[in-house]
């Protein structure tokens, strides 16, 4: 008999939450491009959850903040569909001698739209 009120507790549960989630839902059918899990967040942030141990060691704040942004561009660049080893050299090749209001072009999506138009650039990495 306890099992049976189990159910009814689990479907009434799921039931409202379905219900307190229905405008989220009605969005996600209107659009077809969204998904309805979170799966790549959740492979993005495996890496953060493993290399956690490590990090704890970075031997000072600002180096575990250099740390955490090279890991955020490069789990940015893979968002992208841009090689990151590509992406990164290009960027520390360049950067240097680029002013601070430029450096938008960094940013992976922008990066990855002007290796496109750069028919030289797409030639040689077989893109």
């Amino acid at each position: 008999m306890r099992l049976v009120r189990g159910r009814q507790a689990c479907g009434q549960s799921a039931i409202g939450y379905a219900l307190n989630q229905w405008a989220a839902l009605n969005v996600y059918v209107t659009q077809g491009f969204l998904a309805i899990d979170n799966n790549v967040s959740e492979r993005a942030l495996k890496r953060v959850a493993i290399g956690r141990k490590n990090w704890l060691f970075a031997g000072h704040a600002a180096a575990a903040k250099h740390h955490a942004t090279l890991w955020s561009l490069i789990a940015s660049a893979e968002r992208h569909q841009v090689d990151p080893q590509r992406y990164l050299t290009s960027v520390i090749a360049k950067i240097s001698q680029t002013p601070a209001v430029e450096l938008d072009q960094f940013l992976p999506d922008v990066w990855k739209a002007e290796d496109a138009a750069d028919p030289i650039r797409s030639a040689d990495h077989g893109m």
